[in-house]
Formats: C-alpha cells, sequence, structure tokens
C-alpha cells in the first residue's frame, strides 16, 4: 500500500500514480525483469500485457486514500516480489517526469539556466574580445551600466515567474495580476535606465559588450535561485510516495476456492442426476402408456 498523497486533488495524483504504474513502460520493466513472458508461455510483449494485466490489480481506497497493489501468482514469493516492484518502478517514473507542478517549475527553470549559461559564455567572450580592461570600464558609467542589467534580468525573471503562473491560474487570479503590475513597473525603470545608459554610437563598444554580459550574469544568479527553490519544494513532494504494507508472501491460496469448488461441483453433478432421474422417469411412463 502506499501513502502521503494528501492535500488537494489527491485522487488525481492517485489515478495519476495509478496510470503510470499500468503504463507500457512499467509493464515492460515487470515482465522483462521477472521473466514473465517465459512464466506466461507467450511471444509477444503485447500478449505478455495483456496476461500481466489479469494478474495484477490497482486500487485507490475511497476512505484511506492508499493505493493498493496486489499481484497473483502460483508463487507466492513472485507474487510478493512483482507487488514491491511496482512500488520502485512508480518511485523511478516520478524522479525522470515531471509529474507535479514542483517538478514542472524545476524542468522549465533547469531548462532556462541552461540557454542563460550558453549565453552567459557567449556575452564573456565578446567583451573579452572588444578590448575590456578593467581601468577602460572605470572611466565609463559602471554603476549605471550594471544598474541596467540587474533590473533587465529582474523584468526577465518577473516575466518568467508570470508564465509559470498562467500555466495554472487565470489571467484574472490575484498572483497573476500582481505578477503582471510587477512587471510593467520594471520594464517602465527599463526604459528609463536605457535612455540613460546608451552608449555613443562612436564611442567604445565595450560598454555595451559590458552590459550584456552583467544581463546574463545577473539573470544567470536569479534563475539559480528559482531553480533552488523549485528542487525544494520538490523534495518536500518527494515524501508523497511512502510504503505503508510491503508486499509479503501469502500464507495460503487465495484462488483457487477449494471450498466452493466443491460445492458447485456437488451442485452440479446433483443437478445432473436429478436430470438423469427425470429424463429416466418419463421415459418409463412414455413406454407404459
Amino acid at each position: 500500500m502506499l501513502a502521503g498523497l494528501a492535500g488537494g486533488g489527491v485522487k488525481n495524483t492517485a489515478d495519476q500514480y495509478i496510470s503510470l504504474m499500468q503504463s507500457v513502460t512499467v509493464s515492460d520493466r515487470i515482465i522483462d525483469r521477472f521473466g514473465l513472458m517465459a512464466a506466461y508461455e507467450t511471444k509477444y510483449h503485447e500478449t505478455t500485457r495483456k496476461a500481466l494485466a489479469n494478474h495484477v490489480q490497482f486500487a485507490l481506497g475511497k476512505k484511506d486514500n492508499l493505493i493498493h497493489v496486489s499481484v497473483t501468482s502460483t508463487d507466492p514469493l513472485l507474487a510478493a516480489k512483482m507487488a514491491n516492484q511496482y512500488v520502485e518502478e512508480l518511485s523511478h517514473m516520478t524522479s525522470v517526469l515531471a509529474v507535479t507542478e514542483a517538478q514542472q517549475r524545476r524542468v522549465f527553470f533547469e531548462k532556462q539556466m541552461q540557454d542563460i549559461k550558453a549565453r552567459l559564455i557567449a556575452a564573456q567572450s565578446a567583451l573579452q574580445q572588444s578590448g575590456f580592461t578593467a581601468g577602460a570600464i572605470k572611466a565609463e558609467p559602471q554603476a549605471a551600466a550594471e544598474q541596467y542589467a540587474r533590473v533587465r534580468a529582474e523584468a526577465t525573471t518577473a516575466e518568467v515567474r508570470l508564465q509559470t503562473l498562467r500555466e495554472s491560474l487565470a489571467d484574472t487570479a490575484p498572483e497573476v495580476r500582481q505578477q503582471a503590475a510587477q512587471l510593467a513597473a520594471l520594464h517602465a525603470q527599463l526604459d528609463k535606465l536605457a535612455a540613460t545608459t546608451q552608449p555613443d554610437a562612436a564611442g567604445p563598444d565595450y560598454v555595451s559588450k559590458y552590459r550584456e554580459f552583467k544581463y546574463q550574469e545577473t539573470l544567470f544568479d536569479l534563475m539559480s535561485k528559482q531553480y533552488e527553490l523549485a528542487r525544494v519544494d520538490e523534495s518536500r513532494e518527494g515524501a508523497l510516495i511512502q510504503v505503508v504494507d510491503p508486499a509479503q508472501p501469502a500464507e495460503f491460496k487465495s484462488s483457487p476456492k477449494r471450498l466452493f469448488i466443491g460445492i458447485e461441483t456437488a451442485l452440479a453433478a446433483a443437478f445432473v442426476v436429478a436430470a438423469w432421474l427425470i429424463i429416466r422417469d418419463r421415459r418409463r411412463i412414455a413406454a407404459r402408456a
């Protein structure tokens, strides 16, 4: 049994976990790990998946919100190992797939950081090729250039936050409207700074190169902080999947039920005998007539 699916949307998350365990990827990994094609005497993975589905059951408890995994097999130890392996496969799937909102944010910011890092390296190379020196930049408006880079990076980060909010909230939501207002204010501040820090077209090119480098550097730092926050949230969500009762080999057969089989066999035999007696009596009566 799996636990820890608390919070809003519990049923949706639990259903998603069950769907992952029923996926082709997980089924094939179970099939290959335990050699089920030989066990079920099948030739193809597709038919083996169908046979496996007849031996595995996933159920979500209505009262406890626990996912129950049960496997039937003639080998009780194999059934327990397969049930526990489904939990292992689920943990693996959730670690590589962006299932939760925090995981999606982590993947998003991770991609942003990779792109920004590439642009940062390119900006640094361009700055070095422009003839930049530490002494030369002191003669230029360094503080203004760095302030412009910082505000521009904050505006880009605010725009990214707004994009992530719009993926889960409507534009009329207070969080979205507040973020949009903050972005507009940063853009207005950025326009003012751009007018005062625009380098002279006839002057040295290293000022604009320096400003671009500081922008990419500041943006990378801001994205790194967002990425770390997403990782912290993801680590908290990672505790969602917990094993309450690990699968143990069954102590007795759950099927077929010998008592029921015996009763059904006796009833069937009694029905056949009664039918035979009725037919025999009717034939005797017909012969006398």
